[in-house]
C-alpha cells in the first residue's frame, strides 16, 4: 500500500498564491466598489428625473414604474461592468450570454410575476383608467387607490382594499364608471291598466326633474316597455353624476319622489295580483263543459244546479212524503 506524501509547504504556497492574487486584484476591486456606487447614484438620478417627468404630465404611477425600472436596468448594467473589472477574462458578451440563457430560466420560473409586469406598463401607457377612477373588475368595483407594476389596487366602497392582478384587469374587461363626468340610472315603474299613461309618465318627468342630484340636460325621460299582467310598466331614466356616491344617493331621493307624486296625483301603483276560480266538484254535471256553471263558460239552456242543492230537495220531498 502507497504512502500518501503530506506536504504542508505546498499548502502554503497555494494559499500564498491565492493571497498574492488577492492582492493583485485589490485595485480592481476598489474600482469596481467605485463604478457600483457611481452607477447607483446614476440610476437614482434618471429615476428620480422620470418620476418627475412624468408627474409634471399627470403621469405619476407611469413615473414611478418607468423610473424603478431604468433604475435597475442601470444598475445591473454597473454590476455587470464591476464583474468585468475585477475578473479581466469575462468579457461583457460572456455575461450578456449568460444573461440571457439566465433570462429564458427566470422567465419560466417568474411567468406570472412577469406576466403582470408587462400587463401593468401597458396599462400605465393606454391609460383605459387611471388613480381615483371608479371601476368594476372580476365582480370587484371600487376606486383606484394605486397602480404597481404587479396588481392594481381598489378600495371597495364598503372601506375593504382589493389586489387585482394586472393580467386579470388586462385580459377581462373592465367597466370605468367615471370614463365620463355624467351617467345614467333607470327604473321600472308600473302604473294602474286604466291609468292614463300620458299623465302618469308627465307626473313621473317632473317629479324627477325636481330632485336634487338629477341632471337637466338630458333631461328625465319615460318609456313605455310593458303591457304587464296586472300593471302597465314604464320605464324611468334620469341622469347624474358619474361618482358612485352622487348616483346612489341621488337614485333614492328619485324612487321617493316619484313615488310620492304619482300617490299624491291618484295614478295607482299595484301590486302582483292573483285570481283562483274554485267550483264544486260534486255536481252532476261535473266535466261537462257544456253543462258546468263554475268555472267553465256557461252552456245553453238551463243552468244546472250545485249538487248541494239537489240534495236539499230530494231531503225536502222524503220529508213532505212521510209526512
Amino acid at each position: 500500500m502507497e504512502e500518501v506524501d503530506a506536504n504542508p509547504g505546498l499548502i502554503f504556497d497555494k494559499i500564498d498564491t491565492w493571497l498574492d492574487g488577492l492582492f493583485k486584484l485589490l485595485p480592481n476591486f476598489a474600482v469596481a466598489v467605485v463604478v457600483v456606487i457611481i452607477f447607483w447614484f446614476l440610476a437614482k438620478g434618471i429615476g428620480a428625473l422620470i418620476r418627475r417627468s412624468a408627474k409634471s404630465r399627470g403621469r405619476g404611477s407611469l413615473g414611478d414604474v418607468g423610473g424603478s425600472l431604468v433604475r435597475w436596468t442601470v444598475t445591473i448594467i454597473g454590476i455587470m461592468l464591476a464583474v468585468t473589472i475585477v475578473a479581466p477574462t469575462i468579457s461583457p458578451g460572456d455575461l450578456i450570454s449568460g444573461l440571457g440563457i439566465s433570462s429564458v430560466a427566470i422567465g419560466f420560473a417568474f411567468k406570472d410575476i412577469l406576466q403582470n409586469m408587462l400587463a401593468g406598463v401597458l396599462i400605465l401607457l393606454r391609460q383605459p383608467f387611471e388613480v381615483g377612477d371608479q371601476i368594476v373588475s372580476g365582480g370587484h368595483e371600487g376606486t383606484v387607490e394605486k397602480i404597481e407594476t404587479r396588481a392594481t389596487l381598489i378600495k371597495t366602497y364598503d372601506g375593504r382594499r382589493v389586489v387585482i392582478p394586472n393580467s386579470d384587469i388586462y385580459t377581462d374587461s373592465v367597466v370605468v364608471n367615471t370614463a365620463f363626468d355624467v351617467r345614467r340610472s333607470q327604473y321600472d315603474i308600473g302604473i294602474g291598466c286604466n291609468d292614463d299613461w300620458d299623465a302618469a309618465r308627465k307626473i313621473m318627468e317632473e317629479a324627477c326633474a325636481g330632485v336634487e342630484g338629477v341632471i337637466g340636460d338630458p333631461a328625465p325621460e319615460t318609456i313605455p316597455v310593458e303591457l304587464g299582467d296586472f300593471a302597465n310598466v314604464v320605464r324611468l331614466r334620469w341622469w347624474t353624476k358619474s361618482d358612485r356616491a352622487s348616483q346612489i344617493h341621488t337614485f333614492g331621493r328619485v324612487l321617493q319622489e316619484v313615488y310620492k307624486a304619482l300617490d299624491q296625483e291618484g295614478i295607482d301603483m299595484p301590486y302582483p295580483t292573483q285570481v283562483h276560480l274554485f267550483h264544486d266538484q260534486t255536481e252532476e254535471v261535473d266535466g261537462d263543459r257544456a253543462k258546468q256553471r263554475e268555472g267553465w263558460p256557461a252552456g245553453q239552456g238551463e243552468v244546472p244546479r250545485p249538487a248541494r242543492e239537489k240534495d236539499r230537495e230530494s231531503a225536502r220531498e222524503k220529508k213532505s212524503v212521510s209526512d
